[in-house]
């Protein structure tokens, strides 16, 4: 299982509207991806700005590219971000899953 992870900043004032923008549409862009497993999203108010980071878990390489295409490091923008994101950080990074844990289980 492979981590993708981006990371993104808005103001603070686009809180609620980035977070209800992710929801409708990089959600299920991601969730119509085959191979894709899961996600976790967090965000959080640092001062003036906004911290949001989307982790999302895929079966394998082959799945992230379907994802993000071959340069599969370089983060995958929608047009709308433009009105919302403060700036583009062109790389996401990638970890392998080599151990995982869950009270739930």
């Amino acid at each position: 299982m492979i981590v993708r992870i981006w990371r993104g900043r808005t103001r603070v004032q686009d809180y609620e509207a980035y977070t209800a923008f992710l929801k409708a549409r990089a959600i299920p862009d991601y969730q119509s991806t085959p191979g894709f497993l899961r996600l976790i999203f967090l965000r959080r108010r640092v001062g003036n700005e906004a911290h949001f980071v989307l982790i999302t878990f895929w079966r394998d390489w082959d799945a992230i590219r379907a994802f993000a295409g071959e340069d599969y490091e370089k983060a995958k923008y929608y047009p709308e971000d433009r009105q919302f994101l403060l700036d583009f950080p062109e790389r996401v990074a990638h970890y392998e899953v080599f151990a995982e844990l869950s009270a739930l289980s």
